[in-house]
């Protein structure tokens, strides 16, 4: 049995303690934070764990097989290098750092050790995305043409990165993982109305090798929570919508088609097809337990996660290009070296 623990007990925390917990691989033996508060509560709730507010305590201990890092993304780095540098596979929250240059360091060190390395991007554990997937690798919609992305709530403002990097992780990890083709260049334009230096609202463009265009809102300052994602094909489209309790995804049978020859622009007509609208049955699992059970089944195997080092790498890669053109007040930023060490 594995002996896992986790650091960070906040927003997030408590999902991977009860999760790890609920898996009969592995033991939850201890978990840290700052807060005395929230260790009090973790402990009425599990009372078997030991509980800490020094990090060291949990690195130190040779007892523990693997840790899970769900801190504010400032001290990702930090604290997963002496995760690794003690041995211990490490699960590491999303972003994965705040620098792509953290996140080689990281990568090069866990290949050194020899350990697993895994970055928190939960959506590409769950139902709804990967049967998304399926259909779009089928060709199903045909060539993606483009995807529109809208990820906005009221709130939760962070205190040390802006809305980019705390909500883009999450489409950017999916658009990855769908399309196959890299990402050549990014722009990005935001604007910050509550902290004057923390950017709350921001639109991003990405163009890929392929010809897809993809564009990502994020927003801590709208009054309803939307998290949906449209894919439009050549053949079809399709609209994800993760906050539907039972019809995730709707397909719709919808184009836009050229006259295959035409001699004068007179002669030239758009034709619209329209048919179906379908939805496929989804088997809803939590996404973080897949993850968790992810993280374990890697670390007894021995085997690459899903969502490993090289795959965080990649969405810091492309958040510190939006976030260089955020700063110009947009433009173009090429994306040299995508994913290489």
């Amino acid at each position: 049995m594995l002996n896992v623990a986790v650091v960070g007990c906040g927003y997030w925390g408590p999902n991977f303690i009860r999760n790890f917990c609920s898996l009969p691989e592995c033991k939850v033996k201890k978990v840290c934070d700052l807060d005395l508060q929230r260790l009090v509560h973790m402990k009425k709730l599990y009372s078997e764990i030991e509980t800490t507010t020094n990090a060291d305590d949990v690195f130190d201990d040779r007892e523990i097989d693997a840790v899970a890092i769900v801190t504010p993304v400032r001290h990702h780095y930090e604290m997963a290098k002496k995760c690794l540098q003690a041995k211990k596979h490490t699960f590491i929250e999303k972003p994965m750092a705040s620098s792509s240059l953290e996140c080689k360091k990281l990568i090069e060190l866990s290949q050194k050790k020899e350990c697993v390395l895994m970055v928190g991007h939960t959506f590409l554990y769950s139902s709804g995305v990967r049967k998304v997937k399926d259909i779009i690798c089928t060709g199903d919609l045909g060539k993606i043409l483009y995807i529109s992305s809208r990820r906005l709530n009221l709130g939760l403002y962070q205190a040390d990165i802006n809305v980019l990097w705390d909500l883009a992780p999450h489409d950017i990890s999916i658009i990855l993982s769908i399309l196959d083709s890299p990402p050549v260049s990014v722009n990005c334009q935001g604007k910050a109305h509550i902290h004057p230096l923390i950017e709350d609202i921001t639109t991003m463009e990405i163009d890929f090798d392929n010809g897809t265009f993809v564009t990502i809102r994020n927003s801590w300052l709208d009054p309803y929570k939307i998290r949906d994602m449209i894919f439009v094909g050549a053949k079809r489209m399709l609209v994800y919508n993760d906050l539907e309790p039972i019809e995730k995804i709707k397909i719709f049978d919808k184009r836009v088609e050229t006259p295959p020859y035409y001699d004068t622009f007179a002669e030239f007509h758009y034709s619209y097809h329209y048919g179906d609208v379908y939805s496929p049955y989804i088997q809803e699992i939590e996404p973080l337990k897949v993850e968790c059970q992810h993280f374990l089944d890697c670390i007894k195997n021995n085997s690459k996660p899903d969502t490993d080092g090289l795959n965080g790498l990649r969405v810091v890669q492309i958040l510190e290009a939006a976030s260089k053109s955020l700063k110009k007040g947009g433009g173009k930023v090429k994306l040299t070296n995508f994913g290489k060490l």
